[in-house]
């Protein structure tokens, strides 16, 4: 018996839409949770582990190594997932997050150490890349904006979370069980993507750009250690710098050559080169050169010139990190209501630009309500611009593509966060060095002591001092704010406007 078109119901948009959130949503869910968590998880375990293990001068390398790794990861697993099938190289990077969990919960020696987080960080890279490729292979054009959203919830509770969970495990149970807490996060997320369908992919390998691996590589590494280098002020480390950047820039040259001339380029250049998909991964480097900055320089302005303690440092930045992440996830709402894209980041990011100027002029008038709430207006506004960076891209990207796209995207992100978190270091320690050599010097001593150390000081030079510091950090945002500017330039001239 058939049932003819006036007893035919038509599917619920909002029943489909729970529907394809509970089959897509959970699998991406932990990945990404995890891959943000780790970077921030770390940063409260690295005291007790160069206590632990000795080699303090080196503690650093724990962190660059896994940066390294994963930046470099990022465009291989979007490549390799294209070839061979995202699911299944989600399941590998799972495996091999996993593998470097472990082995980092176990090493012996900080030498070990280093190796194993970059290990853990080969698999990380690929845990946020292949999220937003299966995404754009398993959502519709106009469903994948409330994705995004979701996934921004999931990044900003990576990023609150992390901290505080790395603190707390830290101090009751050592600073191996950072490693070991997401073991069991990590096998439900391989159980859930499980759950995926297998789709077809396209095989073979097609000759794999093993040279474009390799000066990808030459490219990265001694730019996020030339970065790290400038991330610390140090000013003896200028020459190792500048030979780190001429040897990375020739990597990069060298790089461009053979994607151009290779018949299956690691970097998708052909896509690339489309006016609105190198605006949109532009966006993604200006984003995250802008949302690192605040997060390193931020905490250390509340430090010196505020006075702020840990814990309140960690108060005073939770608004800031909940509006990227409400800001992300109603812009991925709206997007897949409007349809419009380019709008958004548009008219946000010149409130976020606005609001940082102010910081710039007004911080030091500001208490501690009236601060936190100009960070969270900016914050808010800036979390627009992801979102409408990864939507554009997965729309324009063909099919085949998807992973490839999303790579690019990862790696424009990492590289721009690198940047500009130096670039904005860099205009602190050029401010105070030519303003006094002696606050400079100082200027360390309050990162490591806090205002204690201008105890010995009377109030003439102390009010010098103060005012000097806070000069250095009204450059550090205006030139954050400067990124917030281009990203709305970018976005006033992206070509693709609505979905």
């Amino acid at each position: 018996m058939s049932l003819s078109a006036a007893e035919v119901v038509p599917d619920d948009p909002r029943a489909e839409r729970r529907r394809m959130f509970w089959s897509v949503f959970p699998p991406i869910m932990l990945p990404v949770f995890l891959a943000v968590a780790d970077g921030t998880t770390i940063s409260a375990a690295l005291p007790a582990i160069a206590r632990s293990l000795g080699e303090v001068d080196r503690v650093v390398w724990v962190v660059v190594s896994y940066l390294v790794a994963n930046t470099i990861a990022a465009p291989v697993y979007g490549r390799l997932a294209d070839l061979f099938g995202r699911r299944m190289l989600m399941l590998v990077a799972l495996a091999m997050y996993v593998a470097g969990s472990l082995a980092s919960a176990l090493a012996p020696s900080m030498t070990i150490l280093t190796i194993t987080r970059a290990f853990q960080g080969l698999g990380g890279g690929g845990l946020m890349t292949l999220s937003q490729a299966l995404i754009g292979e398993s959502v519709p054009a106009r469903d994948r904006g409330h994705f995004q959203g979701y996934l921004a919830t999931m990044i900003v509770l990576g990023s609150t979370i992390g901290p505080i969970a790395g603190g707390f495990l830290t101090q009751a149970f050592g600073w191996r069980s950072i490693f070991l807490y997401t073991l069991p996060l990590s096998a439900l997320a391989v159980v859930l993507v499980l759950r995926l369908p297998a789709r077809v992919a396209a095989g073979g390998a097609r000759g794999f750009d093993a040279v474009g691996l390799l000066l990808l590589t030459s490219f990265v590494t001694p730019l996020l250690v030339a970065m790290e280098q400038i991330r610390r002020l140090s000013p003896g480390s200028l020459g190792i710098v500048g030979g780190l950047l001429a040897l990375s820039v020739l990597s990069l040259l060298a790089l461009l050559w053979q994607e151009k001339h290779h018949a299956a380029p690691l970097l998708p250049m052909q896509l690339l080169r489309q006016p609105a998909i190198w605006r949109a991964n532009a966006m993604a480097g200006f984003a995250g050169a802008s949302l690192v900055a605040q997060i390193t320089f931020l905490p250390l302005y509340l430090q010196v010139v505020d006075g702020a303690g840990p814990s309140e440092i960690g108060f005073l930045l939770l608004p800031f990190t909940i509006g990227v992440g409400s800001g992300s996830m109603i812009t991925g709402r709206l997007v897949s209501i409007t349809g419009r894209t380019a709008i958004f980041p548009s008219i946000g990011l010149a409130v976020t630009a606005l609001s940082l100027v102010g910081l710039a002029f007004l911080a030091p008038h500001l208490d501690r309500i009236e601060l936190p709430l100009m960070m969270t207006i900016g914050a808010f506004c800036q979390g627009s611009a992801m979102p409408v960076a990864q939507l554009t891209v997965q729309h324009l990207a063909k099919s085949h593509q998807l992973g490839a796209a999303a790579g690019a995207v990862q790696l424009s992100r990492s590289l721009g966060s690198a940047l500009g978190v130096a670039l904005a270091g860099a205009v602190l320690f050029s401010v105070l060095a030519a303003a006094d050599a002696d606050t400079a010097e100082l200027f360390y001593r309050m990162v490591q002591q806090g205002p204690a150390a201008m105890d010995g000081l009377d109030a003439v030079r102390r009010a010098i001092v103060q005012s000097e510091v806070a000069d250095a950090f009204r450059a550090v945002f205006l030139t954050i704010a400067s990124f917030s500017v281009a990203i709305m330039l970018l976005a006033w001239t992206l070509p693709l406007r609505r979905l």
